[in-house]
């Protein structure tokens, strides 16, 4: 693979107008408010309208939708489909790790298409089975949706990928991790040889494993990279506390108290801490509720209408919402408990400070999570700096009054002796006394 590293300073005043986009494209840019390119899309948008693979890498929030979105629907409406094609063998599809993230692609999709006549459908889990399924069968040219939901009905024959002229993996990396390489692949197998197609794979980082994805099924790509030297984003102010368990609580309600909540994320590691962090907020009188993997879809999607809307001014979030949301507005991210790993560390920050926004991400070092510090530190090139906790931060915390305690089935109550004395930390010891160790959620 051919690299190409994008100076930033001399590719960010590309205008999209300059791309030689389709009017009725370039139509839907202009409604969509796009007058200059980021820097991932300046460095891959001319490429990809040229023909060229290409493996993009770029920091959350930098425009990579938009950049595959334009080069995918300028290749369908410049290229005749195929002669033979039948309505249910879509011309390009993208393929997202999550719902979320595949709604959010879909929903941008509408945006910068909405003049071009493109049939698009959206496919995911969870939700309007027979809906989704009778939409592909009526026709689609641009699919766009979750791994598995997609070769469900792949299976069925209710599609098929003969006739796919456009590829794109979003997140690449965050498919490893959440165990879909092997759906990948035979996806991508089932479609036109590489160099039949175009081929995008965006990801926020191009790890070894993604880039040997990206040379076994693609045709040649150019791996562009985005000021790799400085993953996390410039305009996300960072700072640090040390705390002690059992006082974790109690700095973050003063922490919130301090900055008055309107979209505020709090992440937290599993999904116990997520539902005491959230009870707690909701008695001491700050409106919160929890964004995990067993939320169902419709409540999820509920919630996060609510949460952009301002209405609910703190999310509690496993790590199933720190890739591919994108909300706008939100003013402060909140580690509760430190990530296990770097690449977290800037996904979570990264839900802040998006499209050109200022923003806030405070982390809390407890004994349970301060370990995984220099591994995040030596990730995003830099120390985080540290403030102390001044007088007043932690304030006293009202007990969890009954009806804000989020009903768990019984299975899943933390053990008579409650949680680790550091309220929802989540620490090894409190995780391996009780009678069901709590996992990650996703």
């Amino acid at each position: 693979m051919l690299a190409a590293m994008i100076d930033t300073d001399t590719e960010k005043h590309t205008q999209f107008e300059g791309l030689g986009l389709h009017p009725q494209l370039l139509q839907g840019v202009k409604t969509a408010g796009f007058v200059r390119c980021t820097p991932i899309q300046a460095g891959t948008l001319p490429l990809a309208l040229a023909g060229q693979d290409v493996a993009g890498q770029a920091q959350t929030g930098t425009g990579k939708t938009a950049a595959f979105l334009l080069a995918l629907m300028q290749r369908l409406m410049q290229e005749p489909a195929l002669e033979h094609r039948k309505p249910n063998q879509p011309r390009a599809i993208v393929l997202a790790p999550t719902r979320e993230l595949a709604i959010q692609i879909h929903k941008d999709a509408q945006v910068l298409g909405q003049y071009t006549g493109l049939k698009m459908a959206l496919v995911y889990g969870g939700v309007d089975y027979d809906k989704q399924r009778a939409e592909l069968q009526a026709g689609v040219e641009i699919l766009i949706g979750t791994p598995g939901r997609i070769i469900d009905y792949f299976k069925q024959h209710v599609f098929d990928l003969r006739a796919i002229e456009v590829m794109v993996l979003d997140e690449a990396d965050r498919m490893f991790d959440l165990g879909f390489i092997k759906d990948i692949r035979f996806l991508l197998r089932r479609m036109p040889a590489p160099e039949r197609r175009l081929s995008m794979l965006f990801s926020a980082t191009l790890s070894l494993r993604v880039q040997e994805l990206a040379y076994e099924h693609m045709n040649n790509p150019r791996l562009v990279e985005v000021n790799p030297d400085k993953v996390t984003v410039d305009a996300v102010a960072q700072v640090l506390y040390h705390v002690e368990n059992r006082e974790k609580l109690r700095l973050l309600m003063g922490l919130l108290r301090r900055i008055n909540p309107v979209r505020t994320l709090v992440f937290v590691n599993t999904k116990r801490a997520a539902d005491l962090v959230a009870d707690t907020l909701r008695s001491n009188s700050c409106e919160a509720r929890v964004l995990s993997g067993d939320v169902p879809q419709k409540k999820r999607q509920s919630l996060l209408a609510r949460f952009a809307r301002g209405e609910l001014p703190v999310l509690v979030a496993t790590d199933v919402a720190a890739r591919g949301l994108h909300i706008p507005g939100v003013s402060h991210v909140i580690n509760y408990d430190l990530p296990q790993n770097g690449e977290d560390y800037v996904h979570r920050i990264g839900r802040t400070a998006r499209a050109g926004a200022t923003g806030d991400a405070i982390s809390l070092a407890c004994e349970d999570y301060v370990y995984s510090l220099m591994d995040i530190e030596e990730y995003i090139g830099h120390r985080i700096p540290t403030e102390k906790i001044t007088e007043g931060l932690v304030v006293e915390l009202k007990p969890i009054a009954r009806e804000e305690r989020t009903e768990r089935p019984r299975s899943a109550r933390p053990h008579r002796g409650g949680p680790s004395r550091g309220g929802g930390g989540g620490g090894r010891r409190g995780r391996a006394r009780g009678p069901r160790a709590a996992q990650p959620a996703g």
